[in-house]
């Protein structure tokens, strides 16, 4: 297990760019299984999640070409389909919570998947109901397979229908629409996420050979077609990475730009920083955080204290909250946060209020941050990264700490982060691995 030494105080300055969406990667590598030909994919950040699903399609019989950094080639024409039976399949699918994006595909194409319960970040229940639902109205059957834990999945021939969706999740919607480009007749989806990862999945499916309307919308139109061809795709920086990068800017930032940020696809991610009261220029397609010497967090309009809550977009993305919540320990002002989509998220703060940081833990689901206003620094402190979200934001806090923190488990923070530390050392962090 790996560790990060890191010695605070040291101010970050500079350009950086972000790398392309881990969300979004996980969901078009797997719609490459659904084509013999070949498809293109560039932008692919360099990151644990994304290799081992990378590895896990090369291990599944698609071959698998790099041709450069970030940019790599997929085809599927000879699929080992005995090994989707095989218990090594299910071992690496129950390590990988993007595992589960091979479904839809699976059960489009060759009409039968194996699934057991994925693995991911310990932030509380993440159900899959959406996904089997989904398949089920499409005409999947189900059965479990008692002595391996797990379900397979078989359909001899998906068809279209009408179905709404319990929950607009994210990844239960892509699953849906990547078996359902492929079956008989027309599927409306409504309650369909509708965030830009989503889109850019919708749109590629399109340039395949799929027939998708209402994209960007909450309600999806598929028309079923009997194959798909090849393609090219260029994938979207990362919105979290930038909103983690703001976050940096803001704290321990002395001027940082963040280079081709795809602005309009980030929704309210500026703002929700804005309400902090941190600084956020637009130069183009760049986002500029000038030094925050201090920042005042915004109250609503008749006095109240301000709340930042999580949302299906176009809401704030859960992800951040993390980060934002470190941000408003050196804010003046105080602010709630509502974290209403998982119920163990929230529990890193106990690291913070070691630090010295002022929240109140209200329940699972709310914290209030009372702000020092820079006036007391957090404390160095030996923390624990308990997942992607909450690592990032430790690693800021420590590096604006006094003192030299230690983050344990920090390959929760690979699975999400390119190559996080050699980055940030290059705009003045002080950031060690150890081994």
């Amino acid at each position: 297990m790996a560790a990060f030494i890191i010695e605070g105080g040291h101010p970050l300055s500079g350009t950086i760019i972000p790398q392309g969406a881990k969300n979004e990667a996980l969901q078009v590598i797997s719609a490459t299984l659904l084509t013999s030909e070949e498809v293109r994919i560039s932008n692919i950040p360099d990151i644990r999640d994304v290799n081992n699903l990378i590895q896990l399609v090369r291990d599944i019989g698609v071959k698998v070409t790099r041709l450069g950094d970030g940019e790599y080639v997929f085809k599927a024409d000879e699929p080992d389909l005995n090994y989707l039976e095989s218990d090594e399949f299910v071992r690496k699918c129950a390590a990988l919570r993007g595992s589960v994006l091979l479904i839809g595909p699976l059960l489009a194409r060759f009409g039968k998947a194996v699934i057991t319960k994925p693995g991911g970040d310990k932030i509380g229940r993440r159900r899959l109901d959406t996904h089997f639902l989904g398949f089920k109205y499409l005409g999947a059957r189900f059965e479990h397979i008692d002595e391996r834990n797990v379900y397979q999945i078989a359909a001899r021939q998906l068809k279209g229908c009408y179905m709404l969706l319990d929950e607009a999740s994210v990844t239960g919607t892509a699953n849906i629409v990547m078996a359902a480009v492929l079956a008989k007749g027309t599927t409306t989806i409504y309650n369909a996420a509708c965030e830009p990862y989503l889109q850019q999945l919708c749109h590629m499916l399109n340039r395949m050979g799929a027939r998708i309307s209402g994209i960007g919308s909450n309600l999806l139109t598929i028309e079923g077609v009997t194959r798909l061809h090849g393609t090219e795709h260029r994938m979207l920086p990362d919105m979290i990475e930038i909103g983690s990068f703001i976050g940096m800017a803001a704290m321990i930032g002395d001027g940082i730009r963040i280079k081709d940020v795809s602005l309009r696809n980030l929704g309210i991610i500026p703002e929700a920083f804005r309400r902090l009261g941190v600084k956020v220029k637009v130069e183009g397609d760049d986002l500029v955080i000038p030094r925050q010497p201090h920042y005042v967090i915004d109250s609503f309009i008749d006095g109240t204290i301000m709340t930042l809550a999580d949302a299906p977009w176009p809401g704030l993305t859960p992800d951040l909250l993390s980060v934002l919540i470190v941000v408003a320990t050196q804010a003046r002002g105080s602010v709630l946060f509502h974290q209403k989509m998982f119920e163990s998220r929230l529990f890193f703060v106990d690291k913070l209020i070691d630090m010295g940081a002022q929240i109140i833990l209200c329940d699972p689901h709310r914290a209030v941050v009372v702000g020092h206003d820079r006036k007391i620094k957090l404390r160095a402190q030996r923390m624990s990264s308990p997942d992607i979200r909450a690592g990032i934001a430790l690693l800021i806090a420590a590096m604006s700490a006094n003192g030299t923190s230690r983050i344990d488990n920090i390959e929760q923070i690979d699975r999400g982060y390119e190559h996080i530390e050699a980055r940030l050392n290059a705009l003045g962090a002080c950031i060690r691995r150890e081994d």
